[in-house]
């Protein structure tokens, strides 16, 4: 990986050249078959998101790879992060530079990443390795993945369709739609999950606008073969659950579910995907990105799966800052519990430190997320025995 060049370019510097040279690129590479790789993404979140770039890598004169990119105080950052659920350099097999070749090469601080698709050997021994599960639908589409997943998952399935019938009998005939291009409709679901973020303490990653913009301008692209819209169930005439996703080719990757909460023992948001698989794979779309895994209903659904990688990366003999000592204040709020909590104030700073466009709201937000992990911890440790 010698004689790596760099430029970094705003999005908008790159020509229709460039252009055709990233399609070409990320066609020739399965690995980066996400949405997320398309330019249409990255010509949308450069309008959008703060201090956003591209860098563009070279060997000999020759372009071998684009990595979009924003700066954030000390740290660079996926484009459109924390809004970006997949990330890496966009480059033909094995010619894409390492993820701490890419982290020298920005000149930052630091690179933050939370799910870097790459070589394995390019980022053996850097972050964290982790995992996200898919439904990769076979010859029988959604019919032939359904039967299965009965037929192996029974009990789960067999509830869920209990669950339809509950809801249908409390509120009246269910009805989803899919490929919903609804402003207000969105309006809604990002009002439902500023609310989740309140009542579990999370960031809210809708308070800082710009990702409110991000979503709204994808949902009004007009391109082939990318895009994202909504699904939406009705129980009756009671809108009870949404999903936003998005999508490119035949790959459907959920982004932002949400649901009414006092529904949840009908699980209206399970219901909603099932029911945006059956729909989707109508339209050609044949694999369904869930994320990572998790959540207990997503080892009933999947069955495929791929690992990334989630990694700060520090320069040597960069000074400590706020954003680093805020990192630090966090893990010393979970130091009493396993790694996974100190995992998971990481991930909250990260968040924060992607939303957050200045130094004062990046220390709020800071404050008020370590408040919340002391909270969680507390209701965790057990409660002294009196003697």
């Amino acid at each position: 990986m010698s004689g790596l060049q760099v430029d970094i370019v705003g999005v908008d510097a790159l020509g229709e050249a460039d252009w055709a040279d990233w399609r070409a690129m990320q066609a020739s590479n399965p690995a980066l078959d996400s949405p997320y790789f398309r330019p249409e993404f990255t010509q949308i979140a450069g309008r959008i998101s703060p201090r956003a770039a591209v860098a563009v890598f070279r060997r000999e004169g020759r372009t071998v790879g684009y990595f979009p990119h924003q700066r954030r105080g000390g740290s660079a950052q996926p484009l459109a992060a924390p809004m970006n659920d997949y990330h890496g350099v966009i480059a033909r097999p094995g010619e894409a530079p390492s993820l701490e070749a890419v982290a020298a090469a920005l000149g930052a601080p630091r690179l933050n990443v939370g799910a870097w698709v790459g070589s394995a050997a390019d980022a053996e021994g850097v972050g964290e390795a982790r995992r996200t599960v898919q439904v990769a639908l076979g010859e029988d589409g959604y019919d032939g993945w359904y039967a299965e997943r009965r037929a192996s998952q029974g009990k789960f399935f067999k509830d869920k369709e209990r669950a339809r019938r509950s809801m249908e009998a409390e509120l009246g005939p269910l009805r989803v739609e899919f490929g919903l291009r609804d402003a207000a409709l969105l309006d809604w679901l990002i009002a439902l999950k500023r609310d989740q973020y309140r009542r579990t303490g999370r960031h809210d990653i809708f308070a800082c606008g710009w990702t409110v913009e991000l979503l709204h301008a994808l949902m009004a692209a007009d391109a082939d073969d990318f895009g994202a819209s909504i699904a939406a169930l009705w129980a009756g005439e009671r809108l009870v659950a949404a999903e936003f996703s998005l999508h490119a080719g035949d790959q459907c990757h959920f982004w932002f579910p949400g649901y009414e909460p006092t529904l949840a023992r009908c699980s209206p948001g399970i219901l909603l995907s099932m029911d945006t698989m059956r729909l989707a794979s109508a339209q050609g779309l044949r694999t369904f990105d869930f994320g990572f895994e998790g959540e207990h209903y997503k080892k009933y659904f999947c069955n495929a799966s791929r690992t990334v990688r989630e990694a700060v990366i520090v320069q040597p003999g960069m000074a400590a800052t706020v954003s680093q000592a805020a990192l630090r204040a966090l893990d010393l709020a979970g130091r009493d519990r396993a790694e996974r909590l100190r995992g998971s104030v990481r991930r909250r700073w990260a968040a924060i430190e992607a939303c957050e466009t200045t130094p004062v709201d990046r220390l709020r937000g800071a404050v008020q997320a370590a408040g919340a992990a002391l909270a969680k911890t507390r209701r965790a440790s057990p409660r002294p025995v009196s003697a």
